[in-house]
């Protein structure tokens, strides 16, 4: 295999978008998915300021402007990776079914993985055969997205698709034969999509969405529980980091448990509380909401009449308008903008300790000071989670990414009807789970407990150019925010 750069590594994840498993017991015929995750613990400053250009320039690119057998629920625990870099768990393509590691992104649409047909780029890593599968069939059509890190090409296709004990038969992907090189790297082999179908380049329906629309799940919803290893901050250490769990975890590998990934139902072990949900507003595409609020060490942020937060499990960091970007820095004494590769992030005092506080709804929420702290480039300064990126280009288009800096901090719920957003407060059982040494999870595809035919593709009035997409994931989901 040809030597890949981590800087290559970086813009795969930041380009792209990846899970705990649950301790309470599963509803009926329920499995769960494990999710692993990424995180940049190991890297130096020059490779951590490539990582932060590159997760500035996807996001820029990528916010460019059935029948059924039965009702279930599943799980998929997930893998961190890159120390919070980004999030990803597994699923099965094909008849015998195969195993992959797939970038997890509410932030995009489309389901693909390479290909045996994949060139250089490709050596090392899993890829799929279409001729060892009885159930594929090529849709003759051709597959091309472009992202801040890179392209893919290949041709649309249709397979079974098997995730956390659900089978979906005749479902739509892309089999990509070409990609740039670094854009993937082991153990991922693509990238599955959970946002709407509204957007999908391929025009293909998303998995979850064809099993939300089905009736598949006992619930419309999947709900998701991110883990945090990130050891960076070990200086900064003390009684209120420990209260928001940050693990000053200097032993952390770059694959580690990522938290929980469910389908057809909430962990109420993970959570306290209510869940608060939000409506989305108009036409679901993006998973995003009206940012009502936003605090930073205590004062409030001026934000523009009907900014839109687009909450993106496949970002790192967090990307808003540079006026708001400006203003929270404005709030730390000391704070500049940063240069070079740093260009649209801001540095401040290491020594400082940053509060900020969301409202999408009526209930705030917190995010670590740990999680405000991208990157330590000497003894005194840090970087920012928060970077400037003018995304927004249209009243639909979301001006805010709330990736997973924020989404570390809460237990959040997608759900499929009424198109609405949750939050709630992480439970003690979640907050024990950051930083624990636990092996890393090995794929849990699950045995079927639903079967469900996909016969329907994205209506091609709302799909968004592949050009006006970009990967936001996982478990690398998170490496460029």
């Amino acid at each position: 295999m040809l030597p890949i750069s981590f800087a290559s590594l970086v813009l795969l994840w930041f380009s792209l978008e990846t899970f705990g498993a649950p301790t309470d017991a599963v509803p009926l015929a329920g499995q769960t998915i494990p999710l692993r995750r990424r995180s940049p613990n190991g890297l130096n400053v020059t490779e951590l300021a490539q990582l932060a250009k590159s997760q500035r320039d996807a996001v820029l690119t990528k916010y460019g402007g059935p029948s059924v057998e039965k009702r279930s629920t599943g799980y998929n625990l997930i893998v961190n990776q890159l120390y919070d870099s980004g999030y990803y768990g597994s699923l099965a393509i094909g008849t015998p079914p195969v195993s992959f590691d797939v970038l997890l992104d509410t932030g995009s649409s489309d389901l693909w993985v390479a290909g045996t047909s994949c060139g250089i780029a490709c050596n090392g890593l899993g890829m799929f055969d279409p001729s060892a599968s009885s159930t594929f069939t090529n849709q003759s059509t051709s597959f091309y997205i472009q992202y801040g890190s890179g392209e893919a090409a290949g041709y649309i296709a249709a397979d079974t698709v098997q995730m956390a004990g659900f089978s979906v038969s005749d479902q739509g992907f892309a089999v990509v034969d070409a990609i740039s090189e670094g854009l993937l790297t082991s153990p991922l082999s693509g990238l599955l999509g959970l946002a709407w179908s509204t957007i999908a380049a391929s025009r293909q329906t998303p998995f979850w969405e064809t099993l939300a629309s089905s009736g598949a799940w006992d619930s419309p919803l999947f709900a998701v529980q991110l883990t945090r290893y990130d050891g960076r901050l070990c200086k900064l250490c003390n009684n209120d980091l420990i209260q928001h769990r940050f693990i000053n975890d200097t032993s952390a590998q770059q694959l580690e448990p990522g938290g929980v990934l469910t389908f057809g139902y909430t962990n109420s072990s993970l959570y306290t509380g209510s869940i608060e949900y939000i409506d989305i507003p108009g036409t679901p595409t993006y998973w995003y909401l009206p940012l009502e609020t936003l605090t930073v060490q205590g004062n409030s942020i001026t934000l523009s009449s009907g900014s839109l937060a687009a909450i993106d499990t496949g970002t790192t960091n967090i990307a808003g308008p540079l006026d708001a970007v400006e203003a929270i820095y404005a709030q730390i004494p000391g704070s500049q903008p940063a240069t070079s590769s740093w260009e649209g992030y801001y540095q401040f005092p290491c020594s400082t300790q940053v509060n900020v506080a969301f409202s999408f709804g009526g209930t705030t929420w917190s995010m670590s000071p740990a999680d405000f702290t991208f990157a330590q480039i000497s003894s005194s300064e840090c970087i920012g989670a928060f970077f400037e990126a003018n995304t927004g280009a249209g009243s639909a288009t979301p001006s805010w990414i709330i990736g997973d800096a924020f989404l570390k901090n809460v237990y959040s719920v997608f759900q499929y009807n009424p198109p609405s957003i949750g939050f709630a407060a992480l439970s003690e059982t979640a907050l024990a789970e950051n930083g624990l040494d636990a092996p890393v999870p090995t794929p849990t595809i699950g045995s079927v407990s639903a079967e469900v035919t996909n016969n329907s593709a994205a209506s091609p009035r709302h799909r968004l150019s592949p050009t006006s997409m970009g990967f936001s994931i996982v478990v690398l989901f998170a490496l460029l925010l």
